[in-house]
């Protein structure tokens, strides 16, 4: 499995892009959510799935991990394929796609092209927990804004802490207490608050 591609964008479109990578040129294929984020960049990484078909082979690649995390759990989900996927991760934001798994907005779902109600509905079905028990980079980082809050958050969560009372333990710990600079002090600050 290739995990991710440091190098130069030769050609960018909002459908794909040759990274030049030591000699070689990779052909991936990206989102317009990505796109928007390397379109005025001249080298940089790019995360990425591979995914072998029976015809070809396809490297699709994003600009965080979390998009990425977000593409395999929507290609795994019957029904939806890296195509799909791709149209969904154009069409929001993965944070705002996640909100709208989580919080089962069918409607919205529907209003991406190439998903219908039975499609929207499966995606709830199939995705809203493990979303909601496993939130992705993109749905911790917008709540803080801060990685060391957020690997704290990620800590507090494995250790069973609803998200809820995680990133409010946080947030507590912080506005008290600024000059917190580690994740573990965080951490210890914020078991004493839940």
């Amino acid at each position: 499995m290739i995990a991710f591609l440091n190098g130069n964008f030769k050609h960018k479109s909002p459908a794909l892009v040759h990274l030049e990578v030591n000699g070689v040129g990779y052909e991936v294929q990206i989102s317009l959510n990505t796109y928007s984020k390397i379109q005025n960049l001249e080298s940089g990484i790019l995360y990425t799935c591979l995914l072998i078909r029976e015809d070809a082979h396809i490297l699709y690649g994003f600009f965080d991990l979390a998009e990425k995390e977000l593409f395999i759990q929507l290609i795994s989900v019957s029904g939806v394929g890296a195509s799909t996927a791709r149209m969904m991760l154009s069409y929001m934001k993965p944070d705002e796609l996640v909100r709208a798994i989580i919080s089962s907005d069918t409607k919205t779902l529907e209003g991406i092209k190439g998903i219908g109600k039975k499609s929207a509905e499966r995606l709830v079905l199939e995705l809203r927990d493990k979303l909601s028990k496993h939130p992705l980079d993109a749905s911790i980082s917008s709540s803080t804004h801060n990685t060391v809050q957020a690997d704290a958050l990620n800590a507090l969560m494995a250790l069973g802490i609803a998200k809820n009372n995680a990133e409010q333990a946080i947030q507590k710990v912080t506005q008290s207490n600024s000059a917190i600079g580690s994740v573990e002090e965080i951490i210890k600050q914020a078991l004493k608050t839940v």
